[in-house]
């Protein structure tokens, strides 16, 4: 220091800045985070040399518990660290009453499921020493000495990678590296300890994305295919062996030197297997490691991978079981893998999976199952495997109730195998879940099963059991539930006793159609009152005392709700209009004038005009409407324009509806009787320009002997191509055109009513179903479509986190 000219440093300046404070993500305690600004200073004071540095500071806080007094403990954390500023404590405080009420991982309540990219492979043998990275040379000689020496250096070798710090270091030793891969070629025949030291090796730096490239450079991957191919062929050896000695065992049961043989080969066998499935787990584990880069996985999907994992699901140790139930699922989300597996019919393998006391095991499998049933092929695989009844088990179970459920969702997308559910605990646990849910949400994995499931008419029976259907309306009703009301929809489509239940809750949902209510809950009451085809409701009194009738008016005017809301108005009107009083009580309020002018806005709609003219057939059995329909307004020339309408269902209410309107209308009858007449004469007329006399046509009129098929009679004396045999109905059903003049005339012994009208002359219940559609009466063989108002969508797959939901 004597030496120091003037201006040299003599002091050392510290100072502290930025101090931030933070809890520990796993530990109770609070970190601190600061900056140190370090300076060096002249003897005059100034800055020599400075310099900055980000420093941490960790206050553990053992004694913290429920029932600490984080005030005072603030106070003396403040005290004791002289980093944080008095004027920190209230964030002091609030962090410490965040570690006090922060819940606590628990084995027993938070199980971590376990991916196999988290497996911990291990070696088969153990050594008492310990390695060390300075020793790396000395293992790599090793490997050129005998099998067990080889085994000893691969076994240190793999001490250091297991530990990630090791990785770097070990990648630079190429000569090391390219030592194990060759040692692993040559000799993995000789040792299944050998292999699968070195297999774990390297599956260390398959853990990591950025050591990919250095094990395909060894072409590890490969080798572990071939490896694989292997050791299953030596299985099936093995296993064919030991089945040999065990018959010849069981056929002489006396033989004590068979016995003995037989329980030599079953213990060594034994031992083969564990150490065979030991050597397949780690392969496996580093190929799923291998499997991130799409292109190395088409390589393994070429070398028949799907096939050699399926062929492993006959295995009992559940660790490789995971192993290979995970890699499955990942290669699941491709089409081609997914074919491969159908092919191989891994679905019954997997359903043997189902329930296992495994956790993750059984959460991976589900998980597997989910991905493969969104192929129809796949989904009727698992029905025969039984899992209906499986999975439906599954469902008392919290932790894989959502996989189940989703399964079984889409299991019931196929009509024929909803009723199959009615032979499980399904529907009752569904319903039980429901109950005991109370006014909390729904999942849209339960609802949407349960609308699926009520589309058949035996699990809606179950499903009203009890006072399933009262609590399933109260619920609705209180929550405004569109999914739950979709679901009574389904069920009110039933006939038999199910509807008859209805008769209870057809004021409650008659309270619901009114303007305020939201939209799409509206239409799904609306649906579910226009199903209640019920002799004993009292309509008329319902659409009073309700006030019905305005409302169904204003809607039916085009653009005065969404199209979804007025075909349901048309379609509760075609009911109601069964009874004689709500019929008149609605052509009395003009209702039918609205009709013909939707009819006009959405004549391009085939699901609106259907129903409409289903409403004008329904109307014309009635004589109150009767007249209405015929003399005030114009339907019956609407119906004639669509009597040959494109939609077959259309043509069939219409004609069905001119029928009836010909029966007790004198003049509307000629014309429609001139109508069917010109209309079957311009297809005769068309269809006899057609045929073209020539060569190559002639054979269509002549014989091979070439005289006409028609003799020597005219062409057109053909009654069979307009008119059955008795000369009064067409081959079609149409009316000839000498019947009304015979009808007039009392030429014929009985009043003739169409073939539609004279089914329900002699029904007790009046006219019949309306026309199948998509929005009217679905039966249970139908499929089940969400309305396009309220289309409730569950995507599985874009919603997997891994890659199954």
């Amino acid at each position: 220091m004597d030496n120091l000219q003037s201006g040299d440093p003599r002091c050392f300046k510290r100072k502290v800045k930025g101090c931030t404070l933070d809890v520990h993500p796993t530990e109770k305690a609070i970190v601190v985070q600061y900056e140190v600004e370090a300076m060096i200073l002249g003897d005059q004071g100034h800055a020599v040399v400075g310099g900055r540095k980000e420093c941490q500071k960790i206050i553990r806080l053992k004694s913290l518990n429920s029932n600490t007094d984080t005030s005072s403990l603030a106070r003396k954390v403040v005290e004791e660290c002289n980093l944080i500023h008095p004027s920190k404590l209230n964030e002091v405080e609030q962090l410490l009453f965040y570690l006090q009420t922060r819940r606590q991982p628990n084995d027993d309540q938070e199980k971590k499921h376990s991916s196999p990219r988290d497996f911990a492979p291990y070696a088969v043998v153990e050594l008492n020493e310990e390695a060390s990275i300075n020793n790396i040379d000395g293992y790599l000689e090793l490997l050129y000495e005998d099998i067990q020496e080889k085994i000893r250096g691969a076994t240190l070798i793999f001490q250091l990678a297991r530990n990630p710090d090791n990785l770097e270091e070990l990648k630079k030793n190429e000569m090391a590296l390219a030592a194990l891969a060759r040692v692993l070629r040559e000799d993995w025949k000789k040792s299944v300890e050998l292999a699968t030291t070195i297999i774990c090796i390297f599956f260390c730096f398959s853990s990591f994305s950025q050591f990919h490239g250095l094990v395909t450079h060894f072409k590890i991957g490969a080798l572990c295919m071939n490896i694989i191919e292997h050791e299953l062929k030596r299985y099936d050896v093995w296993h064919d062996e030991l089945q040999r000695k065990k018959k010849a065992y069981e056929e002489f049961s006396e033989n004590q030197n068979l016995k003995k043989e037989h329980e030599k080969s079953l213990k060594k066998y034994q031992s083969l297997l564990n150490k065979q499935e030991q050597l397949l787990r780690v392969s496996l584990c580093l190929l799923l490691n291998l499997a991130e880069d799409t292109h190395t996985e088409l390589k393994m999907r070429n070398k028949n991978i799907v096939n050699m994992l399926v062929k492993i699901l006959d295995r009992k140790d559940e660790e490789l079981l995971l192993v290979v139930v995970s890699f499955l699922k990942k290669l699941s989300i491709f089409l081609e893998n997914k074919n491969d597996m159908a092919e191989v019919f891994a679905v019954e393998k997997l359903a043997l999976l189902v329930p296992c006391e495994h956790e993750d095991l059984l959460n991976t499998t589900l998980r597997l199952l989910l991905n493969l049933s969104f192929d129809t092929a796949l989904r009727n695989q698992m029905v025969q495997a039984g899992l209906i009844a499986i999975l439906s088990s599954l469902l008392a179970d919290e932790g894989q109730r959502q996989l189940s459920m989703c399964i079984l969702y889409h299991i019931s997308m196929e009509d024929r195998f909803k009723s199959l559910f009615a032979n499980t605990d399904c529907i009752l646990q569904l319903m039980k879940m429901i109950y005991d849910l109370g006014e909390q949400k729904m999942d849209f994995e339960l609802i949407s099963l349960c609308v699926n499931l009520a589309a058949n008419k035996v699990n809606a029976q179950v499903m009203c059991e009890g006072n399933g259907l009262k609590m399933l309306m109260k619920r609705s009703v209180k929550l405004k539930d569109v999914l739950v009301m979709k679901m009574i929809r389904n069920i009110s489509q039933h006939n038999g006793p199910t509807k008859s239940l209805f008769l209870d809750h057809v004021g409650d949902l008659a309270a619901q159609i009114n303007v305020e209510k939201s939209e799409e809950y509206v239409i799904e009451c609306l649906g579910t009152l226009a199903n209640l085809t019920i002799p004993d409701l009292d309509w008329a009194l319902v659409l009073k005392e309700y006030n019905l009738v305005p409302y169904l008016k204003d809607r039916l005017k085009p653009g005065a709700a969404e199209d979804d809301l007025i075909l349901e108005v048309v379609i509760l009107i075609g009911t109601v209009s069964m009874d004689d009083s709500c019929a008149a009580m609605l052509a009395k309020s003009g209702i039918i004038p609205a009709l013909i002018e939707l009819l006009k806005a959405q004549q391009e709609d085939d699901e609106f005009v259907c129903q409409i003219v289903y409403v004008f057939y329904q109307m014309v059995f009635h004589k109150a409407t009767r007249d209405v329909i015929i003399k005030d307004t114009q339907a019956p020339t609407y119906l004639i324009d669509l009597m040959h309408d494109s939609n077959a269902e259309i043509r069939k209410v219409c004609n069905n509806t001119l029928d009836i309107i010909a029966e007790y209308d004198e003049e509307w009858g000629k014309k429609i009787q001139n109508e069917k007449f010109r209309w079957y004469n311009c297809q005769w007329l068309e269809m006899v320009e057609n045929r073209q006399m020539d060569e190559t046509g002639e054979s269509l009129l002549y014989g091979d002997d070439g005289d006409s098929f028609i003799e020597n009679r005219d062409i057109l004396e053909r009654p069979d191509l307009l008119y059955s045999a008795d000369g009064i109905i067409s081959t079609d059903g149409a009316i000839s055109p000498d019947f009304y003049t015979n009808f007039k005339n009392g030429e014929l012994g009985q009043p003739y009513m169409g073939s539609v009208s004279h089914e329900f002359a002699t029904s007790s219940h009046g006219p019949s179903d309306r026309p199948v559609s998509a929005y009217g009466f679905r039966p249970e063989e139908q499929l089940f479509n969400y309305t396009t108002s309220s289309q409730l969508t569950w995507n599985l797959v874009n919603a997997n986190t891994d890659p199954a939901i």
